[in-house]
């Protein structure tokens, strides 16, 4: 009997009030020594796919700034880490959203009662404001965007503003799950922090953690192996019939770009009804699959602009059928007839 079936299951805590980082100890070791350095860029662009830690490394250094605003000071200059103690002021006002001198731009909650699809637009001006006022607590005003994937263009173009003309003393902690689709004018204003998919050892690590289950745990090990170093994905697959459904969609994606319709018809059917958790499973794995083609150097810009435009129809097209409640099998026939003709190009 695994521990799951014996204790009651942990709710895994949002990155701004997870203290742990599981693995990126070198980019970790490169915000830590630009600000000890006294040359921090003003805006870091944090890419890598979902799930790796990518608002956690963000959040953590965004308390260790607003913990120890003087990057000359001995505690900053002699750390090896930006930890900051879990019963710190600065740690347990922003787990609470509490810090005047944080702001975050995430999508909320709109009048349909649902997460909005977008950060608004009028979300992204507040920090025109934001920057333009004096720190309260007289050090460092810092923004954290999660993610930037989640802005449309008028929103990156009002987030530009910012980027244009910082304030001193302002930093800007922009992640993104496919930094190539970011505008090109805002990546160039920004330094780029690419993390890579996690260790095996690592995703166990820190899905366990995250659960408050045993590493050795059997189902923790299997979502491990699957989850291409993403501890965020490893706790998708965990909830439910994830896990069976994911290697499904990974067994087709394989085969791009040929998919067999009958292994397609049965995928529908599996993803038949109205669980949420099916859909995200489902789409998850797709923009992986897709997130790894736009990080492929090695491709010209033509295809890379095709694959960007192929996301965007796809989760379009889910936000639709989840916001509708429409039927999953013409998405699931769909998303497959883009993901060839991006296969192909």
């Amino acid at each position: 009997m695994s521990p799951a079936d014996t204790e009651e299951p942990v709710e895994p805590s949002p990155p701004r009030a997870t203290n742990d980082l599981f693995g990126h100890t070198e980019a970790e070791q490169t915000l830590l020594e630009a600000y000890g350095g006294g040359r921090i860029p003003h805006a870091w662009l944090i890419g890598g796919p979902r799930g790796i830690g990518k608002a956690t490394l963000a959040y953590r250094m965004a308390r260790f700034v607003l913990a120890h605003p003087d990057p000359r000071a001995p505690d900053v200059q002699k750390a090896a880490s930006l930890a900051v103690e879990p019963d710190n002021r600065v740690t347990r006002r922003i787990a609470n959203e509490a810090h005047s001198d944080l702001l975050v731009l995430e999508r909320v909650i709109g009048d349909t009662g649902k997460l909005n699809r977008n950060i608004k637009v009028d979300q992204v001006r507040r920090s025109v404001a934001f920057f333009g006022s004096t720190a309260g607590e007289g050090g460092w005003r810092v923004a954290v965007v999660d993610a930037m994937d989640e802005l449309n263009d008028e929103g990156e173009n009002a987030l530009l503003k910012i980027l244009e003309e910082p304030p001193s003393r302002s930093l800007l902690l922009l992640v993104s799950h496919a930094p190539g689709r970011v505008l090109p004018t805002i990546r160039s204003r920004c330094r780029l922090l690419t993390l890579r998919p996690l260790s095996h050892d690592d995703v166990v690590r820190g899905t366990a953690a995250a659960l408050g289950r045993d590493a050795g745990d059997e189902e923790v090990q299997q979502a491990a192996a699957l989850a291409e170093g993403s501890i965020g994905r490893a706790l998708m697959l965990l909830d439910g019939p994830a896990l069976a459904l994911r290697q499904r969609v990974i067994k087709l994606l394989e085969g791009l770009p040929n998919a067999d319709p009958q292994a397609l018809h049965a995928l529908g059917d599996a993803m038949a009804g109205t669980e949420t958790s099916t859909l995200a499973t489902f789409i998850d794995a797709v923009n992986a699959w897709l997130s790894a083609r736009l990080t492929d150097e090695r491709r010209d810009r033509s295809r890379l602009a095709r694959v960007a435009e192929t996301w965007e129809k796809i989760n379009s097209a889910a936000h639709e059928v989840e916001t509708y409640n429409l039927e999953r099998k013409p998405l699931v026939f769909a998303v497959f007839g883009l993901l060839a003709e991006a296969a192909r190009a």
